[in-house]
């Protein structure tokens, strides 16, 4: 049972590898975001995750907020699919992802931006790169605690690339991720932590029974006249609180 669920979501991988190198090129960009939210899903359904949307503000659902700049904790490499299960968006991510195999190319092909850590030239270089494509109506996500945590953990927001959607003049949109399991306990699987391999990751995933991923839409913290510290604390007050974490100050 397991090697046929793996078997599958190799297969679903594959497709999305000729979907980026055959249709992608042919494709507008309305179209490819409906691709990527549809091939997202799919992956998903694959390895029995559920989304639930929580908090959903009225008649400006999480698909249909344009103009911010998305941040989420970071539990899991999960998380990108499950937020572009909802909306697409142009993720930021640590460098290294491009060299995973096969979900790389996935990546970089769906628009991630890669960040290599340490470096502060290439922090401007992409900070600037954020700037242009917010203004150019683009939908910019990224995981401010840089790497993930554990849950029922959060680490402590950096707060270089929220001055993007300062200068940009956008607010940002919080979001939290909580994986449980169907007992509704946190669901251990999902964290993707120390020296865990993505192969190994995987296979943990498929092993465990069916995961639900409670997606909480927090709400916008405007960016006007703001510092992108302030900014910063406040999206991580937000999402520490939704996910019960206490935060010392």
């Amino acid at each position: 049972m397991l090697a046929w669920r793996i078997t599958r979501v190799i297969v679903h991988i594959w497709i999305g590898l000729f979907i980026c190198a055959v249709v992608f090129p042919w494709s507008q960009s309305g179209r490819r975001v409906r691709l990527i939210r549809a091939w997202s899903r799919q992956l998903l359904v694959l390895f029995r995750v559920e989304v639930q949307i929580l908090n959903q503000p009225p008649d400006s659902g999480a698909e249909h907020t344009e103009h911010v700049m998305v941040v989420a904790n970071h539990v899991s490499w999960l998380d990108i699919f499950v937020l572009n299960s909802v909306q697409p968006c142009h993720f930021v991510a640590k460098a290294d992802i491009r060299d995973w195999p096969l979900m790389g190319y996935l990546s970089e092909k769906s628009g991630t931006i890669f960040l290599a850590r340490g470096k502060q030239r290439e922090v401007r270089r992409v900070y600037e790169g954020l700037v242009h494509q917010i203004q150019a109506g683009k939908r910019i996500a990224f995981f401010p605690e840089g790497t993930t945590a554990a849950q029922g953990n959060i680490l402590p927001f950096h707060a270089n690339l929220f001055e993007a959607a300062i200068e940009a003049k956008v607010p940002v949109q919080p979001f939290s991720l909580r994986y449980i399991d169907a007992d509704g306990k946190l669901e251990s699987a999902v964290d993707f932590i120390g020296d865990m391999t993505f192969v190994a990751s995987m296979q943990a995933i498929l092993k465990s029974g069916k995961i639900t991923v409670e997606l909480h839409q927090l709400p916008i913290i405007s960016t006007t006249d703001a510092h992108r510290r302030e900014v910063a604390r406040a999206a991580h007050l937000s999402v520490a609180t939704s996910l019960g974490i206490e935060v010392l100050n």
